[in-house]
């Protein structure tokens, strides 16, 4: 009788083993696929001039890829899941199994794709500081948490995105500023990375080297500035304002600073000192709320 019960339970260990084998087989499977997507994509971008740091600093295994038909954008992130959706006409031949080489990708394709990139990055600092909240504040999110209440806790926006000239005021709750601020900021990451694109036309000639790409870059940020280009949106939480609009716009009153852009320059997008120095003064602040935004430091 023993001997049976042991023949029982060694036979049941071994199915057991048998059974586990081949979902340890994907999961790997899938931690190599994620790995060889995540550096094509480091050294593809690398290859094209575009900024990597930001990237370099998620490991490859936090974002979770799938490919789907998306109906209105390129790719969509999901905070909640660390997940990552690339619509399935970035795919090699549409076959939605590896990401279509950076090269072949039209500029708004590579624009949103950074986009959504910068919500992995700022995700993966959000839930790393979460894990160890008594590690030291890493300084992209420290100066998000300063500005998401001293520029965003109360907005203008466009109630009719036509009209920006038409505004009202909003005081935002803590995930509706959240949500202002990354967008804002993902929208100044999307804008550098399609004007990079648009100036260097595939030749790699990186804004970072003095000439007239760099010249021409500081140039189209004034103009961007100026015209109030560099904002973005939230979803608004109360479900009567949900039903009139499904997103609010920032005036430009309420666009990007330079406090912000000069972070996300140095910090996230590894700027030369020399062109951080240009950028200086770009940033006019006409018409921004300057009294409640001098405070944000």
């Amino acid at each position: 009788m023993v001997r049976a019960f042991y023949r029982v339970v060694a036979i049941g260990l071994l199915m057991g083993g048998l059974l586990l084998l081949p979902h340890q087989g994907i999961s790997k499977e899938r931690e190599s696929s994620a790995d060889r997507l995540w550096g094509q994509l480091i050294n593809e971008a690398q290859a094209m001039g575009l900024p990597t740091k930001f990237l370099k600093a998620i490991p490859p295994n936090f974002v979770q890829f799938q490919f789907d038909d998306l109906r209105s954008y390129a790719a969509e992130y999901h905070p909640s899941e660390h997940r990552m959706v690339l619509n399935r006409s970035l795919s090699f031949n549409g076959a939605g199994a590896m990401l279509r080489p950076l090269k072949r990708l039209t500029h708004a394709e590579i624009e949103i794709l950074f986009h959504e990139l910068f919500h992995a990055y700022i995700d993966y600092l959000v839930t790393e500081a979460e894990a160890s909240p008594e590690a030291v504040s890493n300084p992209v999110l420290a100066v998000a948490r300063v500005q998401q209440d001293c520029h965003y806790g109360s907005v203008l926006i466009t109630p009719v995105v036509q009209r920006k000239g038409e505004t009202e005021e909003r005081y935002l709750t803590e995930r509706e500023s959240w949500e202002a601020l990354n967008e804002t900021w993902a929208v100044f990451i999307g804008w550098t990375v399609w004007n990079q694109l648009a100036l260097s036309r595939g030749t790699g000639r990186s804004i970072q080297k003095q000439g007239k790409n760099q010249d021409e870059w500081v140039s189209r940020l004034r103009i961007a500035d100026r015209e109030g280009a560099l904002r973005g949106y939230y979803e608004p939480e109360d479900s009567g304002e949900r039903a009139v609009a499904r997103k609010r716009y920032l005036a430009p009153a309420s666009r990007l600073s330079e406090q912000e852009a000069m972070v996300i320059m140095k910090e996230v997008m590894e700027f030369s000192p020399i062109l951080l120095d240009r950028v200086k003064g770009v940033f006019s602040g006409l018409g921004q709320e300057g009294g409640r935004h001098d405070q944000c430091g």
